[in-house]
């Protein structure tokens, strides 16, 4: 196999990665979604544009794993307010572009695109921004360890983020 190749099959296992989560998030399937990540994961959503940091400034959520399972959780039982009413979503991804890649260990920083329409409680909400995200290799394949996530109205008038 060619240096191409190798490239070209390991920017596939990463969009393959990529669409996975989004199919999890539009079921929603939070059980399978959150195996997709590290027991290190963490999950970001910076309040302002450039953000550059969680921990020194408000965040519109910066959640661990520990947090990322009181959400799922939370979500899925059976008297929680989000089961009052269906959730439904459609992610698109694109523009996905390895940014930088450890040619040891397989490790990665990818960045994408997306557009997120969600319908909840009789409302659609649209969200667009961009992603990154920060992968690992494991024997079970690629797992995220860190994603951040900027919308292009961060610092604008939101409604309720019910879903990842």
């Amino acid at each position: 196999m060619t240096r191409f190749e190798s490239d070209l099959q390991f920017l596939r296992e990463v969009e393959e990665l990529l669409y996975q989560e989004a199919s999890l998030l539009d079921r929603p399937d939070l059980d399978a979604w959150i195996q997709l990540y590290t027991e290190d994961g963490t999950y970001w959503m910076p309040a302002i544009e450039d953000q550059p940091d969680p921990l020194n400034h408000i965040s519109l959520m910066y959640d661990d794993r520990v947090m990322m399972e009181i959400r799922r959780r939370n979500f899925v039982h059976p008297r929680a307010a989000s089961k009052d009413y269906k959730v439904r979503a459609s992610h698109l991804i694109s523009n996905i572009r390895i940014v930088a890649r450890d040619e040891s260990t397989g490790d990665c920083t990818v960045t994408s695109n997306f557009h997120c329409a969600s319908y909840y409680w009789d409302k659609q909400t649209l969200f667009a921004g961009t992603y990154r995200h920060e992968l690992v290799s494991t024997p079970d394949g690629l797992r995220i360890r860190h994603k951040r996530v900027d919308l292009i109205n961060c610092d604008g008038v939101l409604g309720t983020i019910i879903i990842y």
